[in-house]
């Protein structure tokens, strides 16, 4: 059998040739695809850097909302959810495979709570203008039911029906990553940064280290972006190591539980927890992603663990609003995520672009990019590359990003998993095992690991299992039993021994069994 073309191989040997790249990014998740995808759309020469693997962190853990934010209405933020709410109808319309509308229910249980959370929905409904999903609604408690047969029913009064979008976040990374691609940038995962170059007191490169053969190389740029999210930090004390931090972080968690605890097409909104916060259960993938919580952390890590406090909370606060409510033995997976929050902001060189997102220069020039969340993917990118291409004297060219159809983009696709593919579907269904089921509790086929290490970069069975299939948050323990198999298929694709294919196993189950509870 011949050997694949390892589409990696090349994208080093691309990376590492002897030029200057217009806009070097580092960080391959959604603010930092987001920005290398603006600026290769714009015709700048650019290359991406990631140091583990794209949406690796906070990017692969969110409640897999595109969403305007219902709770900033309630700060009065009116700005940033008239902002947010137009990217949403903009992914909506640019990625139709990966996003799609989705129906949230708030349960009413007392006699004012309908008629409150129903005015500030339909000033939801009003900020999103023509790129409105649907229009918010009171529901009698019998249409409530219907919608969600699970809702607890005592003192139930009715609700709210609304509209927001949902969609599946670490494969819109893959779909950005590869729709970069296609306009000719070059990206590279597991590829650490581990310096900046310095030329006459400004920044003008990065050294990073090929983490597959631990050879280390130097690339040269007009602007290096970073757009790190959490760890925006430690680059930024790659140029000054006394600088003042610019986020405090925050932790959130989700569980992940069966259907049979959510079983009809609609979602629940929380708007108001006992901590303040707004909770979802969500469908998703043929299970229920619920959560979040807000809890600060004083350091960052690439696998944040879920506290017992927190997933005590989710699942205390989902059983006021679910009958029959999950416990712990029902938890199939629990997954947590850091949030970039940033700190007030410092010195002259700031210029917050809004609430959410900020992009700071660096005396020595390094752009530095955080806050934000995936809904604003697209406009924090936009904001960055506008800044950059001034910073480094770049012919100014103009947005597409607005009208630009991502990777797979189509309307025409299956109602299962596969949809995800979009107009990948043939060719990934024409792979060898499309009809091998990796494991009987996961709907994924030997053909889909294939095709992620051919035309998707994965290089380990994580980068497969949490990242480009997602079993690792769909059910942890499944996940784990198809790691062998997983490996092998890898080892075939990537040309590894059964050495790599044990080391693999091993670590990936060491890392999953932090997805389960105890």
């Amino acid at each position: 059998m011949t050997q694949p073309t390892d589409p990696r191989t090349q994208q080093l040997q691309d990376a590492t040739q002897p030029q200057t790249w217009d806009l070097l990014v580092i960080g391959g998740g959604a603010s930092g695809l987001g920005t290398a995808l603006e600026a290769a759309s714009r015709g700048y020469r650019t290359l991406l850097l990631e140091a583990q693997d794209y949406a690796k962190g906070t990017s692969s853990r969110s409640t897999k909302l595109v969403h305007g934010g219902v709770r900033y209405l309630a700060q009065g933020n009116i700005s940033l959810v008239r902002e947010a709410l137009h990217e949403r109808g903009l992914m909506r319309r640019n990625a139709p495979h990966l996003v799609r509308d989705q129906a949230f229910v708030v349960a009413a249980y007392t006699w004012w709570s309908a008629p409150f959370y129903g005015a500030g929905l339909k000033l939801y409904d009003l900020l999103a203008g023509k790129l409105g999903l649907g229009r918010s609604r009171y529901v009698t408690a019998s249409e409530a039911l219907r919608r969600i047969p699970t809702l607890r029913r005592p003192a139930l009064k009715g609700g709210i029906l609304y509209f927001d979008g949902q969609f599946d976040d670490a494969r819109m990374a893959i779909s950005l990553l590869r729709t970069f691609q296609n306009f000719g940038g070059v990206a590279l995962n597991h590829a650490p940064v581990t310096g900046l170059l310095h030329e006459n007191g400004r920044i003008a490169g990065a050294d990073f280290r090929d983490s597959e053969t631990g050879q280390t190389h130097s690339v040269r740029a007009r602007a290096v972006v970073n757009a790190t999210g959490v760890f925006v930090d430690e680059v930024r004390r790659m140029e000054d190591p006394h600088i003042q931090p610019m986020l405090s972080p925050s932790q959130g968690v989700h569980v992940v539980v069966g259907r049979r605890f959510l079983p009809g097409d609609s979602a629940i909104m929380v708007p108001r927890t006992d901590d303040g916060r707004v909770l979802f259960a969500v469908p998703w993938h043929g299970r229920v992603v619920i959560g979040t919580t807000d809890t600060p952390v004083p350091e960052t890590s690439a696998e944040p663990r879920a506290l017992a406090e927190e997933v005590d909370f989710i699942l205390r606060t989902a059983a006021q609003y679910m009958d029959p409510a999950p416990t712990q033995a029902d938890v199939l997976s629990v997954f947590a995520g850091l949030r970039p929050l940033v700190r007030a902001a410092e010195g002259t060189d700031t210029k917050a672009l809004s609430r959410d997102h900020v992009i700071r220069i660096s005396g020595g020039g390094l752009v530095t990019l955080t806050g934000g969340k995936w809904t604003t993917y697209r406009r924090m990118g936009e904001d960055t590359v506008d800044r950059a291409a001034e910073l480094a004297g770049l012919t100014r060219r103009l947005s597409l990003s607005q009208i630009l159809k991502l990777h797979g983009a189509t309307t025409e696709t299956p109602g299962d998993h596969w949809k995800v593919y979009g107009t990948d579907v043939p060719r990934v269904r024409a792979l060898p095992g499309v009809d091998v089921p990796l494991h009987p509790d996961l709907d994924y086929t030997e053909a889909e690991v294939r095709w992620a290490a051919r035309h998707e970069q994965a290089r380990t069975v994580e980068d497969v299992l949490a990242r480009r299939l997602r079993a690792l948050l769909l059910d942890a323990r499944a996940s784990i039993q198809t790691a062998p198999r997983v490996a092998a298929l890898l080892a075939e694709e990537l040309g590894r021994d059964e050495a790599w294919q044990e080391c693999q196993v091993r670590a990936y189950s060491r890392l999953a069994q932090g997805y389960l509870l105890p």
